[in-house]
């Protein structure tokens, strides 16, 4: 199925596209199979990512942006990350009814993807879906976060250019770009411009990132000012991202390999996770929960234990110095000193 379903894919069949990020959202073997099959023929999409807290007009500005991108004869993907729904499992919203104007456009793909309660932004499989949509032969592709303020940090490792909105009028103007999230931007976009206080932002901004000195052949992240509902700006956010593409090019960044790193370690980590289910005695997980619930046993010793078990004999030995033994200790109730 998978062999067909990426020849589809490879064509730009839109719905095998669809099917094709439905199956890696499910994060199933079928899912696996398929993007090891396109992978090759990936690599030529540049990734936007696109992140800020509620309310701060990701969805609008997403749409005026896809315009502009078309507008320069590329087309574009777009997978907006939004909450999981607590009754079906899916995204809340569904397809944005804000970008429903681009339906009928040909030239743009947009799917709404649920986190299912991935923490920093992104839904797991967010990256495996712009996968599917760089095969399907898509130029750009945006990737619009859950918006959930300072976890979002992992569009940072999803995305080529990150761009992080603010708003006027939310109380303390630092609230939002305080650490965790001022590192994340290489473009800051303070939307909603016409409010009151957008000047006010700006100066907070600039404020923050003058604490850093920028070399000479480092990258400056500008701060824009946009109003997405009238469009205003957006052509010039639009030409900003390409001056950092540039920038980019012509002084190697570390940002892809630095982003597959992140996305190995966490399918092996999921990986490693399925073999532990695999491998343990029904019943084994829960019994050193318990015992660890209990404080029989401690975190440490329990995943010593687990790793024991699972791993081939002498593999799991091979710990950093002062990993607690993997033998359950001894009963007992008698206070512990902290360690230092």
């Amino acid at each position: 199925m998978a062999s067909v379903l990426s020849t589809r894919v490879l064509e730009g069949d839109p719905r095998a596209v669809a099917r094709a990020i439905s199956l890696v959202e499910g994060e199933g073997q079928e899912g696996r199979d398929l993007v090891s099959e396109i992978y090759s023929r990936t690599g030529r999409a540049y990734l936007i990512g696109v992140t800020g807290a509620p309310g701060t007009g990701k969805s609008t500005l997403v749409d005026r942006l896809i315009a502009e991108i078309r507008r320069a004869g590329l087309t574009v993907g777009v997978i907006a990350v939004d909450p999981t729904s607590p009754f079906t499992g899916g995204a809340v919203l569904g397809d944005r009814v804000r970008m429903s104007t681009h339906a009928g456009d040909r030239g743009v793909f947009i799917r709404s993807m649920a986190t299912r309660g991935h923490l920093g932004g992104l839904a797991r499989a967010t990256g495996d879906a712009a996968l599917v949509l760089d095969a399907a032969g898509m130029d750009v592709v945006l990737i619009e976060t859950v918006g959930v303020g300072q976890d979002e940090v992992d569009i940072v490792s999803t995305a080529d250019v990150s761009i992080v909105l603010l708003v006027p009028g939310t109380g303390d103007d630092l609230q939002a770009i305080k650490a965790g999230v001022m590192e994340i931007a290489d473009i800051f976009v303070v939307n909603k411009a016409d409010r009151e206080g957008a000047d006010r932002v700006v100066q907070a901004v600039g404020a923050s990132l003058s604490l850093h000195t920028y070399g000479p052949s480092e990258w400056t992240p500008p701060i824009l000012k946009t109003e997405a509902t009238t469009g205003a700006g957006v052509d010039l956010l639009w030409a900003e991202i390409g001056r950092f593409r540039a920038w980019a090019s012509d002084h190697p960044q570390a940002r892809r390999r630095t982003r597959l790193a992140a996305r190995l370690r966490d399918l092996l980590a999921g990986s490693f996770l399925r073999h532990v289910d695999a491998v343990l005695p029904a019943g084994e997980l829960d019994r050193l929960l318990e015992s660890v619930s209990a404080r029989d046993s401690d975190p440490y010793t329990a995943a010593a234990a687990i790793m024991k078990r699972v791993l081939p004999e002498g593999v799991a030995q091979n710990r950093e110095p002062g990993t607690p033994s993997p033998e359950p200790r001894a009963e007992s109730r008698e206070p512990r000193a902290e360690s230092q």
